[in-house]
């Protein structure tokens, strides 16, 4: 009885599957029906339109008149609740140019920054048990983004701390 269900469904499947077949008269009606548009498209007279571009005048300036902005704002400071561990004290921004879970590499970069001629320090952020290697802080955001970016020629990963005190 099994044997008999399985070939009768498989006997409707074979002739559901055989009759979805495309024809061939259907191809060719689709055919000709293309090269008919076709032709007329190339039997219609072509109109040339012409336009007139549109050009925005250009206007010259003298090379003094050029405007850089700087994107200050858009600078990203990262705010954590710092302690001085070794330093002067730090101001409201801070170039950090290394982060470090011993105490002894932190100091080792900040010998070389001191070499180097900056008044390094070195901060802890108790949160994240990381001490932070400090080249330079300043007041203002504006003057510790120009010196984050001469420190990057350096320390590519240099970036902006804001002391939350």
């Amino acid at each position: 009885m099994k044997k008999y269900i399985i070939l009768c469904a498989g006997l409707c499947l074979a002739m559901s599957f055989t009759g979805c077949k495309s024809s061939e008269s259907a191809y060719k009606k689709a055919y000709e029906k293309a090269q008919a548009q076709a032709a007329q498209q190339s039997e219609a007279p072509v109109q040339q339109v012409t336009e007139t571009p549109v050009v925005t005048p250009v206007q010259t300036r003298p090379s003094n008149e050029t405007r850089v902005v700087d994107n200050v704002d858009n600078v990203s400071v990262r705010q954590e609740r710092v302690s001085v561990v070794n330093g002067a004290g730090l101001r409201n921004f801070s170039v950090v140019v290394g982060s470090f879970s011993v105490i002894a590499n932190a100091e080792g970069l900040q010998q070389r920054l001191k070499n180097a001629g900056y008044n390094a320090q070195i901060v802890k952020n108790e949160d994240r048990n990381m001490y932070r290697v400090v080249a330079s802080t300043f007041d203002s955001k504006v003057d510790a983004v120009q010196s984050r970016d001469q420190l990057r020629a350096t320390y590519p990963d240099a970036w902006l701390l804001y002391n939350a005190r």
